[in-house]
């Protein structure tokens, strides 16, 4: 397929890494053995025994296959007049519905499967998905990733190399590193700060000092609300309905001692005053009630990006969400894959990963023709979708199945003969 990048392979593989792209550009079905094989002059089965070689080949490796990916995301973040892009952290957990030999205890002892770490590139224009930037996979054989020397650590713990590695990508602009509230750590603030890296996090009420008093983030919230310091921004969707959404802003200071944990032992760990802006996001219905909170910390300046701004950064962070579903639930049913080892199941996350961003890419594209073609591979996916969002990644996956599907095999059966076979032989009226 014209225009994916390939990864710096030997040309025989790269061919069969640009059919194993074709093959996961669409939703997977749930309980389907392996890959799907477009109708093309070679057998389903020597294109299974194809995939399975190259996903065992010790000459494809992890750090070729994500080449592709950060290729097409620097193209597009690079080329957008944004003043920084967004990396956005977050962890998933892959429970297969068959044994995995690599599977691994991640908490307790019934929590058991592969671990799945994503640094995903967002645009900060208007929260569109570039690229995935890094996977990782915690194993019972240690981590997996696509930058060598991964060290098998806690969640934060992956956060700064993942930091430091991202200045090496070539990217033009700054990165805003975006997590979640499991990031609400006051020990790595301080030091993701010291090293010059910019982010916002989420966090839950946490002791601060705000005008020269101490105070807890939820009641400077409060109080911001009592001023009258909120902006309505407009609308955003909130558990399927349309919410207002409403933003205030103020400095607050870091102060107070962080607690860490040292063998097993909880240790208060003091540090420098941190002073961050703290963006509180409220979505109200129109009476008012607080539909949902968000308390964002970051060390991003004003000067980089408003207070308005940050909170759709926030918003927009639920993309990578998106992601893990589009592997799982929505779309390439991960879980439901036959590999049986990690490193057949990392090759093929990132296989997975360039049809997403290849369906991305897509959506993105305001042009007539895409317009059209988009159009076409939803009616081709047979999907209900809704009016306010009517190209949907998983009906895009679906209907682009069909497509090239058909593409391939006009090309081997000429298309009259195909209607005339139709309609003798199951009474079709193909004209």
């Amino acid at each position: 397929m014209q225009g994916i990048a390939t990864p710096p392979l030997e040309p025989r593989l790269q061919r069969r890494y640009l059919k194993m792209v074709k093959g996961h550009m669409h939703g997977v079905p749930k309980f389907a053995a392996g890959m799907s094989a477009l109708p093309d002059v070679s057998s389903t089965f020597a294109a299974t025994q194809g995939a399975w070689r190259f996903l065992n080949n010790e000459r494809v490796s992890l750090q070729a296959l994500v080449e592709p990916l950060r290729e097409v995301g620097l193209e597009r973040a690079n080329s957008s007049d944004a003043a920084f892009v967004m990396l956005v952290h977050d962890w998933s957990k892959l429970a297969f519905s068959h044994r995995n030999s690599d599977e691994v205890q991640l908490t307790h002892q019934s929590d058991v499967g592969l671990e799945l770490t994503t640094a995903l590139l967002v645009s900060g224009e208007n929260g569109s998905p570039l690229a995935p930037m890094e996977l990782h996979l915690k194993t019972a054989k240690g981590m997996l990733s696509t930058r060598p020397g991964t060290k098998n650590v806690s969640h934060l713990e992956q956060v700064l190399p993942t930091m430091k590695a991202a200045l090496s990508w070539g990217l033009n602009k700054p990165v805003l590193h975006v997590i979640d509230r499991e990031a609400d750590s006051v020990d790595h603030f301080r030091r993701w700060d010291a090293a010059g890296h910019l982010y916002l996090v989420r966090g839950d009420s946490r002791i601060i000092k705000w005008q020269s008093a101490s105070l807890e983030t939820d009641e400077v919230a409060q109080r911001l609300r009592q001023q009258r310091k909120f902006k309505c921004l407009g609308t955003a969707r909130h558990q399927g309905s349309s919410a207002q959404l409403w933003v205030a802003e103020t400095e607050v200071v870091l102060y107070r001692s962080a607690r860490k944990k040292i063998k097993g032992k909880m240790h208060s760990v003091p540090g420098r005053p941190l002073t961050l802006r703290l963006i509180v996001v409220q979505l109200r219905q129109r009476n008012n009630e607080v539909l949902a909170e968000w308390l964002l910390l970051t060390n991003a300046p004003a000067s980089l990006a408003t207070a308005e701004k940050l909170a759709y950064c926030y918003y927009w962070r639920w993309r990578i969400e998106c992601f893990f579903k589009l592997l799982k639930s929505h779309g390439q049913h991960v879980e439901s894959w036959q590999q049986t080892t990690a490193n057949g199941i990392a090759r093929r996350l990132l296989i997975a990963a360039m049809a997403c961003v290849v369906v991305w890419k897509l959506q993105a594209d305001e042009s007539p023709q895409a317009q059209e073609l988009k159009d076409i591979l939803v009616r081709l996916s047979g999907r209900q979708t809704k009016r306010c969002t009517p190209h949907t990644a998983p009906a895009l996956l679906a209907g682009l199945w069909v497509l090239l599907s058909m593409l391939e095999l006009v090309q081997h059966v000429d298309l009259n003969y195909l209607k005339q076979l139709t309609a003798e032989t199951l009474y079709l009226n193909t004209g």
